[in-house]
């Protein structure tokens, strides 16, 4: 009896796997080469700086934290505070720029793309404007002016806080 329960089975298992779809054997191989830099896209409304450019490194201020987005890092989308974002080239140099805000999204195959309101080249402000602006945000943040005035001189003087620190 037991030998007839044997072959009975068997016989319903061979009948199964003719109704399931053959899947080919995975076969370990060497791993594929993996790309070390990430393509980037910087893009501001009136232009785009970068244009899926290829760099090894980028360091953004999330607002979660301080973030360095490097080749094959795990998918996100990230709110930017006003800041200042470094990029390493390929040619090992290094760009920044200072941006009031926006997105960075982290996608499959190293793919960053950046997008802000404003952003410029760091070397392009001077500490003496920034701390003359500073003071006539802070003279209206102060009660000099309507409620709109006074929450927006806010906004400028988080902003700048944010420049001056960056220029340090």
């Amino acid at each position: 009896m037991s030998s007839f329960r044997f072959v009975r089975t068997a016989a319903t298992q061979a009948r199964l796997s003719l109704l399931r779809p053959r899947v080919p054997i995975q076969r370990r191989g060497y791993a594929d080469a993996v790309s070390d830099k990430i393509s980037l896209t910087l893009a501001l409304p009136h232009q785009s700086i970068y244009k899926s450019t290829d760099v090894v490194q980028v360091n953004v201020p999330a607002e979660s934290g301080e973030m360095g987005v490097l080749a094959n890092h795990v998918p996100s989308i990230e709110q930017l505070k006003p800041g200042l974002i470094e990029i390493i080239e390929e040619s090992g140099g290094t760009k920044q720029f200072f941006l009031s805000g926006g997105f960075a999204i982290v996608q499959p195959g190293s793919q960053l793309s950046i997008n802000a309101v404003e952003g410029f080249p760091l070397e392009e402000f001077s500490q003496e404007a920034v701390r003359s602006q500073i003071s006539e945000a802070q003279k209206i943040a102060s009660g000099g002016g309507s409620e709109q005035d006074i929450a927006e001189a806010k906004i400028e003087l988080e902003v700048l806080d944010s420049l001056q620190a960056a220029m340090k």
